[in-house]
């Protein structure tokens, strides 16, 4: 086998691609098991796991001792509060860090995997965000990545950081994008606004996984910071087109919603799951970002510190994930 590599999130979706990834090069894969984790699903892929808890730095130090790499994937996405996004984004990204400082013998490299919403959305859709640019996060869910970013870069003196951003990912074993391409299968469309300018960016899984790796080796990407992305933004349309070919679909119904509408049901469903205690599929945040036009980053800084470049094309993505939701009974 060969060295030693810590993954948090390894039971979500990213998280299960990286683990196979790296299994397959031979590396030897420890996992961190919290009390909510799946370990059924962990334990079957036959890695290492280290059970503990990001409140308890002993666990923390057991997980990252003698890691070459440590790949920080865990997180949250759907909280019905600030709170919430910071408790599961924020104080897991510090802890882990001291952590890393703290053991005899911690990482090469510690690196997180944040989120374009850290950044915000683009301007314009060409060039979309550049790594340079100031962040202007639109969610609550961007502002405890963006935050969890600058605690990475405190850390930049005692421990080789990099930090990447992905736009949306899709692939098999997604249930975000999943969802839209439900929508489509049954011949219908919701898109914000006029649903024509908005523009975004897209990875599949497969290629995010393989970037994450060649960002983690780079020697060129110690304490910078990388958004790794397809080579263009798509449109609605578009990819609404891509997935109706490949499902089959003749005649997809698109039903266009004002954004005043989309922000005004955010509203309700926040509201909802600050009653029920659980988010809402559609909430404040999630409102938010929808209403967005260019939800676009671009993927030059990556391709010219360490080669990197999205290999896998929409139409054969799509293609892809759709058979996976087939076999799987999903579609």
């Amino acid at each position: 086998m060969g060295s030693t590599v810590l993954v948090t999130g390894a039971t979500g979706f990213i998280g299960t691609l990286l683990v196979d990834y790296l299994k397959k090069r031979a590396y030897r894969v420890r996992v961190l098991l919290r009390p909510q984790s799946d370990s059924a699903k962990a334990l079957a892929a036959g890695v290492e796991a280290v059970r503990g808890d990001y409140a308890d730095p002993s666990s923390l130090r057991r997980a990252v001792e003698g890691a070459e790499m440590v790949f920080h994937l865990a997180g949250v996405t759907k909280s019905v509060d600030r709170e919430g996004y910071y408790r599961g984004n924020v104080l897991p990204v510090r802890s882990l860090l001291e952590a890393a400082v703290s053991a005899g013998h911690g990482p090469g490299r510690f690196l997180f995997v944040s989120s374009l919403a850290a950044a915000g959305p683009a301007r314009n859709p060409e060039p979309g965000v550049v790594e340079e640019d100031e962040p202007h996060p639109v969610s609550a869910y961007g502002r405890s990545k963006l935050e969890a970013e600058r605690i990475c870069r405190s850390f930049g003196e005692r421990l080789p950081v990099t930090i990447v951003r992905p736009p949306a990912v899709y692939g098999p074993g997604d249930r975000d994008v999943f969802q839209f391409l439900k929508m489509i299968s049954g011949g219908l469309m919701l898109a914000a606004g006029d649903g024509r300018t908005q523009r975004f960016s897209l990875i599949h899984g497969k290629d995010l996984v393989r970037g994450i790796l060649m960002a983690a080796l780079s020697p060129a990407a110690v304490g910078e910071t990388y958004f790794l992305t397809s080579p263009e933004g798509y449109s609605w349309d578009r990819v609404a087109a891509v997935a109706s070919e490949a499902l089959g679909v003749k005649k997809v119904r698109q039903i266009r919603l004002p954004k005043q509408v989309i922000l005004a049901a955010g509203f309700a469903g926040g509201f909802a799951g600050r009653l029920t205690g659980r988010p809402a599929l559609l909430n404040p945040d999630k409102a938010a970002e929808m209403v967005q036009d260019y939800w676009v980053c671009s993927p030059r800084k990556a391709e010219a510190d360490f080669g990197f470049t999205a290999a896998i094309a929409l139409e054969e993505g799509i293609r892809d994930t759709i058979a996976w939701y087939r076999e799987q009974g999903w579609l």
